[in-house]
């Protein structure tokens, strides 16, 4: 099953708020000099003296909206906000104004801050703090669409019909002006108590369209709930969190603007599109003969995005096609083209089903902010100077290298925080799902044995254990031991279900991915 990001919502000096701050700490030391932590003094310097400029005096080519009550709509505590909408009902469809933060405004191309984003790439985010893309003078301040605030902002002008579907593109640098900072939680409870935000309103209907046609043209996505890690007195516990459907309607707007970006480019011939290859046959062959095994067949007829969308996670053998179904997203990267023969011959976007472009998030993603100026460009008629043309090719290698760094980093701080929640339930059974099944493998007498991958919905990890069982069957499991300065619990089978190997090296299995 694919892991989210955990968040970590704990009171300021509770126990566990402070075990896990230390482990965080040493977990950073340990990877020092993999991920920048901290700001070069120049970079620092350099946002100060961006922070004081005025966005207003950007000239005749930034219009002023400040008149339009654009809100944003966030976790309830993020102050990096990128986006900002202003949604409205039109004879024929609908009227998206989508603004999104003008960074580049305040990070000079081949600038100290643009050198050092690209060394970080986007922002890092662990359980109980986040390393930033850019200064938080910027990220967190000027930049920031923040309430009552004026910022300059890209604004796209997407124009719908009445399916949901984009009919005109449009984008220009603007002024905006958020009225309203909206939270999920508070937008969904007030959604269904049927007084929900006018805005929020539209944004589940148009939601609901364009969710619509990605399954017309065959998208698809992992309908699967985030960790939460919640603190009690003197221990945690990790809980999950299901997404609201007001953040499906959100993502999708998100997604409607990076399909617009990616056609943009390609008709143009410039830019960086995010793709990804279809699933390869054999994977989806063996992922259908798969979901027949587990007594859930992905019938001949069905689109995989259409399948996909029908599972539960609270289900078993849900749950254990679910993880099986990463194995049909694999290989997402990044395609830079400066003329259109160089453009991928393929560009659609597997699981979008779509040609798609990250373009939504400059404070948070270092590519969003070259996106956007080479689309600005070609919105307004304009050719992209060399220097950004230059740039576009650096940036997909960029991306991947720190991604590897970030990814790793975020994975441990993950094993981390999962082990010090185990902590309380250690000696404990568990009923859990297996989702993978592993052969014993040979090899010099120290090979892995017989072992099976499960996951428990409380609390909601995943473990490797010693133990033979079918994929999708719901096994006992106890966990045995925690050790959490190695980031390590061993689970073991539970008396009445079948150990694989009860002398089999518990070193290997433990809770995390």
């Amino acid at each position: 099953m694919p892991h989210r990001p955990v968040s970590l919502l704990a009171p300021r000096g509770s126990v566990a708020a402070d075990d896990l701050r230390e482990g965080i700490d040493a977990l950073l030391a340990d990877h020092d000099g993999d991920v920048p932590l901290e700001f070069p003094a120049d970079v620092l310097a350099a946002a100060e003296e961006a922070a004081g400029r005025d966005a207003a005096a950007g000239g005749a080519d930034r219009r002023d909206l400040t008149d339009v009550p654009f809100v944003t709509l966030d976790p309830a505590r993020s102050t990096d906000l990128d986006q900002a909408m202003h949604l409205e009902r039109t004879a024929e469809g609908y009227l998206v104004l989508y603004a999104i933060a003008d960074v580049p405004y305040f990070v000079d191309l081949d600038g100290a801050i643009d050198h050092e984003a690209r060394r970080r790439g986007e922002t890092l985010y662990l359980p109980d703090r986040r390393i930033p893309l850019h200064p938080e003078v910027l990220s967190e301040g000027v930049a920031s669409l923040l309430p009552e605030q004026t910022a300059p902002a890209f604004v796209w002008e997407l124009t719908l019909d009445e399916r949901g579907e984009v009919v005109g593109i449009g984008l220009e640098r603007a002024l905006v002006r958020s009225v309203a900072k909206l939270a999920y939680d508070q937008v969904q409870q007030e959604l269904d108590a049927g007084r929900g935000h006018p805005m929020m309103v539209l944004l589940q209907e148009i939601g609901d369209l364009r969710t619509a046609l990605e399954a017309e043209r065959g998208g698809a996505s992992l309908n699967v709930p985030e960790q939460e890690v919640v603190a009690e007195e003197d221990h945690v516990r990790l809980t999950w969190r299901s997404m609201n459907p007001i953040e499906d309607a959100n993502a999708q707007l998100s997604l409607m603007t990076g399909m617009a970006a990616a056609s943009l480019m390609l008709e143009h011939g410039a830019g960086i599109l995010r793709t990804m290859p279809p699933a390869e046959q054999r994977a989806v062959d063996r992922f259908r003969r798969q979901s027949e095994v587990l007594g859930v067949p992905w019938r001949e007829d069905v689109e995989y995005g259409e399948f996909l969308r029908s599972l539960d996670w609270r289900e078993p053998t849900h749950l254990a096609l679910l993880n099986l179904a990463t194995s049909l997203f694999r290989g997402a990267s990044y395609a830079a083209f400066t003329r259109p023969e160089e453009a991928p011959e393929d560009p659609v976007q597997a699981a979008i089903a779509a040609p798609y472009a990250h373009t939504t998030a400059p404070l948070r993603r270092l590519v969003d902010r070259f996106v956007l100026l080479v689309c600005l460009d070609h919105a307004q008629g304009r050719s992209p100077s060399q220097e950004l043309l230059a740039a576009l090719g650096e940036i997909p290698e960029a991306m991947q290298s720190t991604g590897a760094q970030t990814g790793n980093l975020e994975r441990a701080a993950r094993e981390l925080v999962e082990t010090a929640a185990l902590v309380a339930w250690q000696g404990e059974t568990f009923d859990a799902t297996v989702i993978e099944r592993r052969e014993a493998s040979e090899g010099n007498g120290s090979g892995a044995p017989l072992r099976v991958e499960v996951q428990l919905t409380d609390p909601p990890v995943t473990a490797w254990v010693p133990m033979d069982a079918e994929v999708g069957t719901v096994v006992r499991v106890r966990l045995e031991t925690v050790d959490v300065p190695a980031r390590r619990a061993v689970f073991v089978a539970a008396e009445g279900s079948s150990a694989a190997d009860d002398e089999a090296p518990r070193g290997a299995d433990g809770a995390g991915s």
